[in-house]
């Protein structure tokens, strides 16, 4: 048993919800004959180089639903979808808002929860993560990260900003990522960190994340297997 342990934050895209099959599931019933699942692969691969872009200080300080949005008026001509109205395209870009979460994710992080502080430490603003709450279920005791901190991870401050406002040291923080990047930056702080193995987060033919690159204190295949190897 590692410890002590008094929060959990959690990466969510990814690590608490199935963004891909969300997006593909979601724009099946909007629009027939659209190729969506290469439509949710190339909206995912902007996600990075938007965020970079603020990071750097080309942008000002922009919410996650803002970058979303101006990488979706950016694929539209490529994927069919340039018909769409303004209201069409927002219902579109808050999909981010309603995710489904993994199979194991409520149950894992219900018993989670029994036992110690879980809080998203998340890149997503916080009206899209508590709409996806609300509407998933899933049992935060704080939504934090990036808007809060006003800096997109892997900045440090969006994780010392998360475990300050816990009332919690980096070194009593578990994070909690299905990306092995994301914990590194982690660790670098303090935190204490647990890989999640999520092999089809980029459907079936996924190249990256499949396995821990560093001894990480937890690795787990799910959140109900944490949940197990943290004794809840």
């Amino acid at each position: 048993m590692i410890g002590p342990i008094q929060a959990l934050t959690f990466d969510v895209f990814g690590t608490v919800v199935d963004w891909r099959s969300s997006i593909i599931r979601e724009g099946q019933a909007f629009r027939h004959g659209v190729d969506w699942a290469g439509f949710a692969d190339a909206w995912r691969a902007r996600y990075q180089p938007m965020l970079e872009r603020v990071r750097s200080g080309a942008l000002p300080w922009t919410p996650l639903d803002t970058l979303h949005r101006m990488s979706l008026d950016a694929l539209v001509a490529d994927f069919g979808l340039a018909g769409l109205s303004a209201d069409e395209l927002d219902h579109l870009n808050r999909v981010w808002h309603r995710l489904d979460p993994w199979a194991d994710a409520i149950a894992g992080m219900t018993r989670l929860r029994r036992r110690f502080t879980v809080a998203a430490l998340s890149n997503g603003n916080v009206a899209l993560l508590v709409d996806m709450a609300r509407r998933a279920g899933i049992p935060w005791d704080a939504v934090l990260g990036a808007e809060v901190a006003r800096t997109y991870k892997p900045q440090p401050e969006a994780y010392l900003e998360t475990a300050r406002l816990l009332g919690v040291a980096p070194e009593a923080c578990l994070m909690v990522a299905a990306h092995n990047n994301d914990l590194v930056a982690a660790s670098a702080l303090g935190f204490r960190t647990a890989f999640v193995v999520r092999r089809t987060e980029h459907g079936p033919a996924q190249t990256t994340n499949l396995a821990p690159e560093r001894a990480w204190d937890i690795v787990a295949e799910d959140l109900v297997d944490l949940a197990v190897k943290l004794g809840c």
